[in-house]
């Protein structure tokens, strides 16, 4: 076994067994080269094999820090219904029922940021264009930060539902006042995939940035215009759920099968 895997074994057990407690700092790199008698190279790799497994974060100045390992996975389930709750409006995917109780974790924020090239996209505008966006970091009641959400609202849905843009959009929130100005009821696609966290999303959500998240984008198509008018956009931290979806047999997949007559 290389050394800095054995050094990576030994730093994981002692993180396991609580030595190293969620939330505290391990010893800096030169007391570890020092502990272990090794090269600062030794442990950068050691390092960033436990940052890669979720179970530290690196931060210049700030340390070595053991991030939260025995976090459980939550179930999502992947079916096409849209819930909603009577206070909180339509109800995204990453949430287990229509009813459960989530934390707003900082401040959520307003404000005009360039679009994201996917954003763009969806939007039909170009890359880098000012679009209305809103930000909230959010969990189940009583977790640490879960997701990262940010949505993205079009220059039409704000210009017919001015009120989106405010810091508070009323009941139901800013998805019923773009219903409300005309573009209601409005269709939803969702588009997933894994990558990697920018360091900001790293930072809001307290990973590692080497740790894959899962992407889960909503697109709302207008029934007015038939133009995506806002673009909602889920990070979760990837180890921290798993897809549940139940399959449904085709016409060509009934049972019981008929015999292949090789006759």
């Amino acid at each position: 076994m290389p050394r800095y895997e054995e050094i990576a074994s030994d730093l994981r057990n002692r993180i396991h067994s609580d030595e190293y407690a969620v939330g505290s700092t391990l010893p800096t790199y030169g007391e570890l080269t020092e502990i272990y008698g090794v090269g600062r190279g030794v442990i950068s790799s050691a390092l960033n094999l436990l940052e890669r497994e979720g179970l530290l974060r690196i931060v210049k100045r700030a340390g070595i820090r053991v991030l939260d390992w025995r976090l459980q996975r939550r179930r999502i389930s992947r079916g096409q219904l849209i819930y909603r709750d009577p206070m909180r409006g339509y109800v995204g995917p990453a949430a287990a029922s229509p009813d459960e109780p989530w934390d707003t974790h900082g401040r959520p924020a307003a404000g005009y940021e360039p679009a994201p090239e996917r954003v763009a996209e969806l939007m039909g505008i170009e890359p880098g264009i000012a679009v209305l966006r809103r930000r909230r970091v959010t969990s189940p009641a009583g977790e640490p930060p879960f997701q990262v959400v940010d949505s993205w609202i079009s220059a039409e849905a704000v210009r017919d539902a001015p009120q989106a843009a405010e810091p508070s959009t009323g009941p139901g929130g800013y998805l019923d006042r773009i219903e409300e100005a005309g573009h209601g009821p409005l269709s939803w696609r969702e588009y997933g995939r894994s990558r990697l966290p920018s360091r900001e999303e790293a930072a809001l959500l307290d990973i590692s940035a080497e740790s894959p998240v899962l992407e889960l984008m909503w697109a709302g198509t207008s029934s007015s215009s038939d133009r995506v008018v806002e673009v909602t956009v889920r990070v979760i931290p990837a180890d921290r759920v798993e897809l549940v979806a139940d399959l449904t047999r085709h016409d060509t997949a009934r049972w019981p099968v008929a015999p292949i007559n090789n006759g």
